[in-house]
Order: C-alpha cells, then structure tokens, then sequence
C-alpha cells in the first residue's frame, strides 16, 4: 500500500511538472514578398487588382507580357510602402498571358488565362 502511494506521488509531481514549464514560443518565419504582394480577381469587371505591401519604399512594377513574351503593358505603382491598383483587361484577347510585379530585388510572375465565358470575358489567375 506504501508502494502504491509512492508511485501515485511519484506520476503525480511528474505531471504537474510536464505542465508547469513555460511554454516556448515558436518564432514565425519572416514574411517573404509572396506573402506582401496579392493577386485579386474582380467579381464585376474583367481583370484583377495588384496590391504590394512591403518594409522598405520603393518603386514596384507591374508588367503584362502575352505568350511571346512581348510586354503589353507597364505600370509603375506608387513608391509608398503600400500600394493597390485595379486592372481591367477588357481590351485583351483571348488567350494566354503573364503578370510580373518586382520590386526591390524581389519579382513576382504569376500566368492568366483570358477566354469568354457565356458571352462575357473572363480573366483566370493561375
């Protein structure tokens, strides 16, 4: 009987023990720049918005590219840490295409597809 209150003693102050410590914090890694910079689709409007939060000011550039890569069209976003334009991509054909959003040794290419769905045009990010 003295055993057993020993050994209930003994798992009792190894539990609490477990329990007692602090917990140790898991540091998040730093954000990298895919996490800052946003592809948005819009519902209404064929096309999508750009939004570029990032540390340091800047200049960051948007650049569509077609499938041959010839550049259809350049933007320069504002130099302020954050920054959010819409695209409207009405004036596109159909068919295969590139975004690149760069900034400050970072760049961002992301491919979209634009097609006509039930007669209106689409715009697909992938």
């Amino acid at each position: 009987m003295k055993n057993s209150f020993k050994l209930a003693a003994l798992f009792l102050l190894l539990g609490t023990g477990a329990f007692a410590a602090p917990p140790t914090r898991l540091k998040s890694p730093a954000p990298t720049l895919a996490d800052r910079v946003s592809l948005i689709p819009l519902h209404l409007k064929s096309g999508f918005a750009v939004m570029v939060d990032k540390r340091e000011p800047g200049k960051s550039v948007v650049m569509i590219y077609d499938n041959d890569q010839n550049v259809i069209f350049k933007d320069v976003l504002t130099k302020r840490g954050t920054a959010e334009k819409k695209y409207i991509l009405s004036s596109l054909n159909n068919g295969n295409y590139t975004v690149e959003v760069f900034s400050k040794n970072h760049d961002i290419k992301t491919r979209f597809n634009v097609y006509n769905r039930r007669g209106r045009q689409v715009v697909h990010l992938m």
